[in-house]
């Protein structure tokens, strides 16, 4: 008798993020969260480490080594690696028996991706080993995992950022009325950081630590009890090791022109929703998801922005694989909310 794929696995779910790839099975729930940083040797092109593995590699590397992220706001910037790395994910998810009996994937993509965008995510999970491929909308699975109604004749607003971007949208009847993404996300203030840091400071820092400032003392808004932390890198007049003192004021300052960016992609679709559906977005206000949901009060400064209610969601940074998890295993229900079939 042939060996064949359990039945809770022939359907797999991921979300493919900028930041973190997580991938979802059918009455096992996430069975894989890995940071999306894969580490090549530049010898033989052989993939060293994935997931945190890989992620503690990031500006520790020799020159034989690079540690990168494939995915780069929120679309393919390497075909080959993601490849490699979907491959990986589906052999962890399902086994040795991935390659005997291919699964239906369903992979998250953002609601402003290009046909060919689409079409390299399309290929890049078919080459990695699933027979049908099922795309959904980031925001759209956002709202799904986030527990809202998307299928009633009524607008619910969700807000997801995510490491490369942020996604907005109005969805109602299962579909997206007024969208709008833009490459705005984690990467993006945490570069903000390293730049404000070099600018005032005088400080090179690498991406671990700006992102440990913004999640841990950084804020939205400014506030009146400041928080500070220590940071170390190297100063960029003499090229020595040197400490310096971040307080969470210069992390909001460090963060104004990206937040303004979000708060802007936020408000365009506002203005572009239809009047019935906006008058239910006063009600059911704006749902934010994704990592920098946990960024400290910007559910206030959109708040204040928008003059629309803005609340954090469960879990904000699982709702997109959640909803991806719920999507598959009612397929008849979530159908039309779907991108596209390969």
């Amino acid at each position: 008798m042939p060996y064949a794929l359990p039945q809770m696995t022939r359907r797999i779910g991921i979300d493919l993020g900028t930041t973190n790839v997580r991938v979802y099975v059918p009455r096992r729930g996430i069975v894989v969260q890995e940071p999306a940083v894969v580490a090549l040797g530049l010898d033989d092109h052989r993939i060293l480490a994935i997931g945190q593995a890989a992620k503690e590699m990031l500006g520790r590397t020799p020159d034989t080594i690079v540690a990168s992220q494939p995915v780069r706001d929120g679309v393919i910037a390497d075909f080959r690696v993601t490849e490699a790395l979907l491959r990986i994910v589906l052999e962890r998810a399902g086994g040795s028996a991935v390659r005997f009996l291919r699964p239906d994937v369903m992979v998250s993509v953002p609601a402003g991706i290009t046909s060919t965008e689409r079409r390299a995510v399309l290929e890049a999970a078919l080459h990695a080993g699933a027979r049908r491929v099922y795309l959904v909308k980031q925001p759209v699975a956002a709202a799904i995992g986030a527990g809202l109604p998307i299928a009633e004749a009524s607008g619910h607003m969700i807000v997801h950022i995510g490491g490369g971007t942020v996604e907005t949208a109005v969805i109602s009847l299962g579909g997206i009325v007024a969208s709008a993404s833009a490459r705005v996300g984690g990467f993006r203030l945490d570069a903000a950081v390293i730049e404000y840091v070099r600018k005032k400071l005088g400080l090179a820092i690498g991406e671990q630590t700006a992102e440990e400032l913004k999640m841990t003392i950084g804020s939205a808004l400014p506030v009146e009890e400041e928080r500070s932390l220590e940071i170390r890198g190297r100063d960029v007049a003499t090229g020595l090791p040197r400490e310096a003192t971040m307080t969470t004021n210069r992390v909001t300052e460090a963060l104004q022109e990206e937040l303004e960016t979000i708060a802007q992609t936020v408000r365009q679709v506002l203005q572009e929703t239809p009047p019935e559906l906006a008058a239910d977005i006063i009600d059911t206000g704006i749902i934010l998801t994704g990592g920098s949901a946990y960024l400290r009060n910007i559910d206030k400064l959109l708040a204040k922005t928008t003059m629309v209610p803005c609340t954090i969601a469960d879990d904000p940074q699982r709702c997109v694989i959640q909803g991806i998890g719920m999507a598959l295993e009612n397929l008849g229900v979530y159908r039309r909310s779907l991108v596209s079939t390969k």
